[in-house]
């Protein structure tokens, strides 16, 4: 089975080497959907981490996968967050409001 992470991504790069950039990373997430109300995209973790956009892709992946008891996860097959508890980025009947303003999905 070929390598799916790129050697330059391997080294100490990588996120898992690195388990402060998971833990920033889950709590960038958090911030931005209480912040903005969905969840951020890989390119817009890239840029706040200031790290590259497939070092990003592959940090999101990893952290949702070192998150299992939090209740994070992808949306299937692809690279995209689903839900970060307690917030779900796909709107369903579980509408969070706060100070009266709704813009959060629940898990």
């Amino acid at each position: 089975m070929p390598d799916l992470i790129p050697p330059i991504i391997q080294q100490e790069t990588h996120p898992m080497n690195q388990p402060h950039l998971v833990q920033q990373a889950y709590q960038d997430i958090l911030k931005h959907f209480v912040a903005h109300g969905h969840a951020p995209h890989y390119t817009e973790i890239a840029q706040h981490l200031d790290i590259g956009v497939e070092e990003a892709r592959i940090l999101v992946r990893e952290t949702a996968a070192a998150s299992p008891i939090a209740s994070c996860w992808l949306s299937h097959d692809t690279d995209y967050i689903e839900s970060w508890a307690p917030f779900s980025n796909i709107p369903n009947h579980i509408r969070v409001t706060i100070d009266g303003q709704q813009k959060w999905y629940g898990q």
